[in-house]
């Protein structure tokens, strides 16, 4: 990998780009200034407060919907046809 550094370096040199320390310091600072906000980001993103709340909002538009309704009324269906036949056979 030292080479890679090295081939850039030469590159930069090569096409004549000067870069003062003033400049190099300003680019690191707005890189880390970006990196800073994405890090931020991904905290609130990831928060567990955050997944519980993307969780609980996805379970409620499941349940809200024709299709949610619809499966959970038939396992409920199903539930209750093998509890009820279990105890028929164990009369």
């Amino acid at each position: 990998m030292a080479g890679r550094g090295d081939a850039g370096a030469a590159t930069w040199q090569s096409m004549g780009v000067n870069r003062d320390p003033a400049a190099i310091q300003r680019d690191i600072e707005h890189a880390r200034a970006a990196l800073g906000s994405t890090l931020d980001q991904l905290v609130v993103r990831t928060s567990p407060k955050t997944l519980v709340g993307k969780g609980k909002a996805s379970v409620r538009e499941f349940v809200d919907s024709t299709r949610g309704r619809l499966i959970i009324g038939g396992t409920a269906a199903a539930v209750t046809t093998l509890v009820v036949v279990n105890r028929l056979r164990n009369r």
